[in-house]
């Protein structure tokens, strides 16, 4: 399965959407990659994309966006159709999914995960995995300004943490995202942002067709995860994002610490990478952490905690703005067909 988890992954974070009329239109350059076995899963279906990161386009006009990268491919999502039309530009060819059909393939992928991530041992499983979550938001203007791509921009840094309700981080474990974005208010997205937000709360989460499968498996095996996205994209930043970089902790409760160290100790030499992509979803929760801890503990000003790594880091950047955007910048190109 070909995947644009990039420009997908983003839609969960619309953050300074606001309602507007104007069209719209960006080019932008999206990178995220994983660690440990969840980012061997991600390579394996995004290949090129998840290393090295893709420019976009990105239009938004009413109800429609198109999203095109390079020559090869484009999408447009119709938000009153409640379809989208996956294109292939050379073939001049396009295959039709509806939301609904969408919202099914992510309930399957994600039940076949949250299965497999629930045959791990106890110390292995993420923290919190059936319990009821609490969220906290934190936001910060540092102060620090530079100029990135000709705009002006200050810095904004915002820190999600979900954990078990009624608990605190170090006792239930949970996940840390931060946020570390360069804003400005020399031009606007909102309209971008709107429609992303949209889209957002008529899926229930942070997807879109092609990347149903990795972002399941993210959400089944790290909980909270979807309601992290979730408070981000209601959040108003005050300005439009030019540049940011969004990392995800996952933090081991002192109870599964404790419960992976007695088990290390006890089994060290068999505890090994499982080499399917079936046997990585499985293993990727506990294995990722006990591998990225040391290679982390090495790097300057690196986290030293063994109770918490980072799994996910999405960096986005604003290239060109555009506002000369009309209704045919978001119109199905003419002489492309159907393919069932």
């Amino acid at each position: 399965m070909r995947t644009r988890l990039l420009p997908a992954l983003f839609v969960a974070l619309a953050l300074f959407a606001a309602p507007a009329h104007a069209d719209v239109k960006k080019e932008e350059r999206n990178q995220v990659t994983f660690s440990g076995m969840l980012g061997k899963v991600a390579n394996f279906f995004g290949g090129k994309a998840t290393k090295e990161g893709i420019v976009s386009t990105v239009a938004v006009s009413g109800d429609r966006k198109m999203t095109t990268t390079g020559d090869t491919t484009g999408q447009i999502v119709d938000l009153r159709e409640e379809r989208i039309y996956d294109l292939d530009l050379r073939r001049k060819t396009y295959t039709v999914l509806t939301f609904e059909q969408l919202r099914q393939r992510l309930r399957e992928a994600e039940a076949k995960a949250r299965e497999n991530a629930a045959k791990q041992p106890k110390e292995e499983q993420a923290p919190n995995q059936g319990k009821e979550v609490e969220v906290d938001f934190d936001i910060k203007n540092t102060g620090q300004t530079k100029t990135i791509n000709s705009y002006d921009t200050r810095q904004v840094v915002a820190t999600i943490t979900v954990r078990e309700k009624g608990r605190t981080l170090e006792q239930s474990g949970g996940l840390v995202m931060t946020v570390d974005t360069w804003l400005t208010k020399a031009v606007s997205l909102k309209e971008i942002s709107d429609f992303d937000r949209r889209y957002f709360e008529k899926l229930a989460g942070p997807v879109s067709a092609a990347d149903a499968q990795q972002m399941a498996t993210a959400m089944a095996m790290f909980p909270g995860l979807k309601e992290a996205f979730a408070r981000l994209s209601r959040e108003d930043f005050g300005g439009t994002a030019i540049q940011s970089t969004t990392s995800i902790d996952a933090v081991k409760s002192a109870e599964q610490m404790k419960e992976e160290q007695n088990a290390a100790a006890s089994n060290e030499k068999e505890q090994s990478t499982p080499t399917s992509v079936g046997g990585a979803v499985g293993g990727a929760i506990g294995g990722f952490m006990r591998r990225r801890q040391q290679p982390q503990e090495s790097k300057p000003g690196a986290n030293t905690n063994p109770a918490r790594a980072t799994f996910m880091t999405m960096n986005n950047e604003v290239l060109k703005i555009a506002t000369n955007t009309t209704a045919a910048d978001v119109a199905m190109p003419e002489g492309f067909k159907e393919r069932k």
